[in-house]
């Protein structure tokens, strides 16, 4: 599986093709809005999102409301291109209004600049802009259809914003050592505006308000698990195969991510082998670990473990007081510039983060038991469960 998207921050609409997701596979749009909608969610978000409904259009790839096998093109309108339509319409007549000529430290503005040889940094953060997100959760969203005919289930919380909340990495230990329940985490995470698995959230709101007082913005933490996941998925053979590999290199094409863990990592220098490594036990269900430090994967392969994946976010680049910069346009010294943006927006990644790590696991999945049709994948995957189930009787 694969996708290609396009689209600008303030442009006409945002599309995606989705190529290789198999044929046969019931959608529900409401699904995919859903998860859309939940996106939008996250205190310290900026007005955009006020704006912004996410409809999501689905014009090629589906006949009465079943995949074809034919790549799935979805489309999702700007409604405030409207506003922006002299400066982003594909034709008009070149302006210099809304024209960005100092660039901010932390984004893609003075590199991207220098590279496409452009005069002005809008052609560079429209596209560079985290407005994308929402086609990478589009997408997310029928990777996980996908994986629900198989029970593969996508969870993800916040530990963390700006460095108040949840201390992650005793509460990561914990569920490395599953003595936290992974659904209950998610569910309560669900039930508030940070995404956050407590109850006494008031120091991060404090938190969020002091820093949008300072002009300032923040970053955070946060976990994905996706539950269900068999053994085999991934490959040793080579770099490209490892499920590891894949799985960091996708996180982070997510933008504002900087640093990705799997299952223990940040961890394995501090810990010996006999503490670090997950002891392998069987019993009538199959193979099982008390501990899960691999965060699911050995040698580029899923072991049947949870798929533990944590992410840290960088605060957002763009600031209500802006860094020290340069002025491209009068060859000077200058602040850079502010454009509309969150204060944080971490509630939101982790969303994101479900969907790149669901699409990932998709992708592997249809590469291990078949990219044609759902039927020819459950067959395939029915038979690999009996393979399994053989070796489980060879020790009991």
């Amino acid at each position: 599986m694969r996708y290609l998207s396009s689209g600008e921050s303030h442009g006409p609409k945002l599309t995606v093709i989705l190529d290789g997701y198999p044929a046969g596979v019931s959608i529900d749009p409401s699904f995919v809005q859903k998860e859309l909608t939940r996106r939008k969610v996250g205190y310290g978000r900026g007005k955009r999102m006020l704006i912004e409904d996410d409809r999501v259009n689905f014009t090629s790839g589906l006949r009465f409301s079943e995949t074809t096998g034919s790549p799935i093109c979805m489309e999702i309108e700007n409604k405030d291109f409207c506003n922006w339509k002299d400066i982003m319409d594909p034709f008009a007549s070149y302006s210099d209004k809304k024209a960005v000529y100092k660039p901010r430290p932390g984004h893609a503005d003075l590199s991207g600049l220098i590279k496409y040889e452009r005069r002005d940094i809008r052609d560079i953060l429209e596209r560079a802009s985290a407005r994308e997100t929402a086609l990478k959760v589009a997408v997310g969203a029928l990777s996980k259809i996908l994986l629900s005919n198989f029970d593969i289930k996508v969870y993800s919380w916040v530990w963390q914003i700006g460095g108040v909340g949840l201390n992650w990495s005793d509460e990561l230990l914990q569920l490395l050592n599953k003595k936290r329940d992974v659904k209950m985490l998610h569910n309560m995470a669900e039930k508030n505006d940070l995404r956050i698995p407590i109850k006494d959230r008031k120091s991060v709101y404090e938190k969020i308000d002091f820093a949008k007082k300072e002009g300032d913005s923040l970053g955070g933490v946060f976990t994905v698990v996706v539950k269900g996941v068999p053994i085999g998925l991934g490959s040793h053979i080579q770099y490209d195969k490892k499920l590891d590999y894949k799985l960091a290199g996708n996180l982070m094409s997510i933008p504002a991510v900087k640093a990705v863990s799997i299952g223990g990592g940040f961890f394995s220098s501090q810990l010996t082998g006999k503490n670090f490594h997950d002891a392998i036990f069987i019993n009538k269900s199959g193979i099982f670990r008390k501990t899960n430090y691999a965060g699911g994967i050995e040698g580029g392969i899923s072991n049947g473990e949870d798929i533990v994946i944590t992410c840290f976010m960088k605060p957002i680049p763009t600031l209500l007081t802006p860094l020290p910069s340069i002025d491209f346009k009068h060859g000077k010294s200058s602040e850079a510039v502010y454009e509309r943006s969150d204060i944080t927006a971490v509630p939101a990644c982790s969303v994101v983060a479900e969907a790149v790590a669901a699409f990932t696991i998709a992708d592997a999945f249809t590469d291990k038991f078949g990219k044609d049709t759902l039927q020819e994948i459950k067959r395939n995957f029915n038979s690999y469960r009996k393979i399994l189930n053989k070796i489980w009787k060879k020790f009991t």
